[in-house]
C-alpha cells in the first residue's frame, strides 16, 4: 500500500469515527455537566510504527463546561476536530481561539493546553482528539498545578 493510499484510508477511518460519534452523541441525549466527559473510543497499535499507537478520545462539554489546564505525554502528537458546537482553546503562549464544528487544531509533543472549554453557556460542544503516542502511555492528561 502506498503512502497516499494509507493516508486516504486513515482520513476515511477518522471521518467515519467522527461521524459515528456525532450521531451516537445526538441519539443518546447526553447532557454533560461543567466538567468535561472524556471517553476513549478507539485504541489501536500502529503496525507500521513500532512502539506507537493511535487513540481516539471523545471530549464532551456541557454548556459552560471546561477542562483544567493540562499537558499530555511527551510522546503525544494530537489532532483534534470539533464535532459539535464551538470550543475555546489556548495552547502554550499562543492566542486563545474559538474552533467551530468541522474545524481542527493540533498539539505537538510537550505543548501545554492552557484553555479547553465550551465557548457557549447554552449549548453542548464536543471534539474528537486523535493521539499518536508511545503504546505504553496510559495517562493521557496531566493537570497543570
Amino acid at each position: 500500500m502506498t503512502v497516499i493510499e494509507e493516508t486516504n484510508m486513515l482520513k476515511t477511518l477518522l471521518c467515519s469515527a467522527a461521524l459515528g460519534l456525532l450521531l451516537a452523541g445526538s441519539a443518546s441525549g447526553h447532557d454533560a455537566t461543567k466538567e468535561a466527559r472524556v471517553t476513549v473510543v478507539f485504541d489501536h497499535v500502529l503496525p507500521n510504527a513500532k512502539g506507537k499507537s493511535m487513540k481516539g478520545v471523545l471530549v464532551e462539554y456541557g454548556p459552560g463546561g471546561s477542562s483544567a489546564a493540562h499537558t499530555h505525554p511527551s510522546s503525544a502528537f494530537i489532532y483534534a476536530t470539533v464535532l459539535k458546537g464551538a470550543i475555546r482553546s489556548k495552547v502554550n503562549d499562543g492566542p486563545e481561539k474559538v474552533y467551530r464544528a468541522g474545524e481542527n487544531f493540533a498539539e505537538l509533543p510537550g505543548d501545554r493546553h492552557a484553555v479547553s472549554a465550551n465557548a457557549s453557556t447554552t449549548e453542548p460542544a464536543s471534539l474528537l482528539a486523535v493521539f499518536v503516542l508511545d503504546t505504553d502511555e496510559k495517562v493521557l492528561t496531566t493537570p497543570i498545578r
